[in-house]
């Protein structure tokens, strides 16, 4: 049924889409360039330009991640008949954007921000730009152009907020107005600490730093402040959800109701944060306007997020790029549950020709517990592949003894390839991973305790040794005695 779901979105709900973009528009100019001398003027570094390129940004980026997932996209906003105006128009029309809600005027000028990179790295940020408020007659004509087209079946609509002067109290609110009249999903990417202009909205996206400047303290990035937050927001705006991106941990999502989602960030080498909140904001108006439910809106916006961060500049996601994530993942589901260690060999050659990291740990596994999950989620993001030796049955007799283990290997090896963390699980039958490592020559070892590295066997056929703690309060031994003791009770 989900896949299902999916392919119908990503394959014909996504091209039929009609979305409108209102918010702060911007040209986004990128000059590449590499540096190897410091400037004998003054003690800064030279930076010889390879390249310049520009792209949309603010709204624009929204709008152009949209266009790119094949959305028809209609975007409002006000600019300036400059020089970077004309840049914006082409940059715009290149993507196939409606602009019949773009304001230009002779008295206003067109926000740039041009990033300078050395080898990669951001080294400084120019703001070309004049703020002021959009005039009566400004907003009188947004406010038109988006009723006019939610008579004309208008599915969702994005406030892309700048603080540039677009997304007035007044603007805001008539927005909202018509929303609400029309039934249709709105969502926010806010600016500021003050949130009530954003009263009416279906969501809202911070990210964990503008989510503390709403409620007035500095956030820890944790899972029970940025619910205790969100739940703040929401006692005090009117809003369904607080959708929060928390960088390296993804997304949280909190209902007025109280439920709560959690998405992990996906495993991917991170080069650039510029833009993936817009692409968090583009995929789940998307997702949202065409029906899914809130959890599988997150899983899709994470995984879309992921693509971006690893690209270098403000990037929009691509339609077929979703595609083929999709399919990996379908691929992914249906891996064996089981290698010969011949099979994860030629596996881990692959990946290492490519000069992917190959990650390895080794357990037994028995009764896959919480702790266990978040041990295999850390030793992951270590790097591209992560692979399990599992300890046969008899290897787990011999060393937990004759009523072990509760769950066979094969058993055992299916519910560890079903975790998304992991791309392949071998068994070896001695009581030690040293052979098998040996044969197998991964990147990486994991152990998980209070080892210490010059102790762990196996160490001498890996480049590296990590040693993560594990969690505290989950032991199998322990659900094994629980679960005994409760027997001997009588209370099962």
């Amino acid at each position: 049924m989900i896949t299902h779901t999916i392919n119908e979105f990503l394959r014909n709900s996504l091209p039929n889409l009609k979305i409108a973009v209102i918010g702060d528009v911007m040209v986004d100019r990128y000059v590449f360039g590499d540096v190897s001398r410091i400037s004998p003027e003054a003690p800064v570094p030279v930076n010889r330009v390879s390249s310049i390129k520009e792209v949309l940004g603010g709204a624009g980026n929204v709008a152009s991640n949209l266009a790119n997932l094949d959305c028809h996209v209609y975007l409002g906003g006000i600019a300036g008949n400059d020089v970077h105006g004309q840049v914006l128009k082409e940059l715009l029309a290149a993507d196939g954007i409606d602009t019949s809600g773009m304001i230009y005027g002779d008295h206003r000028s067109t926000i740039t921000k041009m990033r300078i990179l050395g080898d990669r790295q951001q080294m400084m940020r120019l703001d070309f730009e004049t703020i002021s408020d959009v005039t009566e007659e400004e907003e009188c004509r947004l406010v038109e152009w988006l009723k006019a087209l939610c008579e004309d079946g208008l599915q969702g609509i994005v406030i892309s907020d700048y603080g540039k002067g677009v997304c007035t109290p007044s603007v805001l609110a008539k927005v909202f107005a018509i929303a609400k009249e029309y039934n249709i999903q709105t969502i926010v990417d806010p600016k500021g600490a003050d949130w009530s202009k954003y009263n009416g909205a279906t969501c809202i996206t911070p990210n964990v730093k503008e989510l503390g400047e709403s409620v007035g303290y500095a956030l820890d990035n944790t899972d029970e402040a940025v619910i205790k937050a969100a739940g703040k927001v929401l006692a005090n705006v009117e809003l369904e959800y607080v959708i929060a991106t928390r960088s390296a941990k993804g997304i949280t999502v909190v209902a007025k109701d109280g439920r709560t989602w959690h998405n992990p960030a996906t495993q991917q080498d991170v080069f650039d944060v510029s833009g993936a909140g817009d692409t968090v904001v583009s995929m789940m108006i998307a997702c949202l306007a065409s029906g899914l439910s809130m959890r599988l809106a997150l899983h899709i916006a994470n995984g879309a997020a992921g693509i971006v961060v690893s690209k270098v500049g403000t990037y929009p996601i691509h339609r077929s790029e979703l595609i083929d994530l999709w399919q990996s993942l379908q691929q992914r589901g249906h891996m064996k549950p089981l290698y010969t260690k011949e099979e994860m060999k030629a596996l881990i050659d692959q990946w290492k020709s490519k000069d992917e990291t190959v990650v390895f740990t080794n357990g037994c596994f028995d009764i896959l517990h919480r702790g266990h999950i978040t041990y295999l989620q850390e030793a992951a993001q270590l790097g591209q592949h992560l692979i399990i030796g599992l300890n046969s049955d008899e290897s787990v007799k011999r060393l937990k003894g004759e009523t072990r283990p509760i769950i066979g290997e094969e058993d055992r090896a299916a519910l560890l390839s079903a975790l998304g963390c992991i791309d392949g699980v071998v068994l070896f039958g001695e009581d030690t991973p040293a052979e098998l490592l040996a044969y197998l020559q991964p990147n990486i070892l994991v152990k998980g305790g209070d080892y210490k590295k010059e102790d762990i066997v196996g160490r001498e056929s890996v480049d590296d040794v990590e040693v993560l703690s594990f969690k505290d309060g989950y032991s199998t031994s322990d659900i094994v005695k629980k679960i005994a003791t409760m027997a001997k009770e009588g209370k099962l």
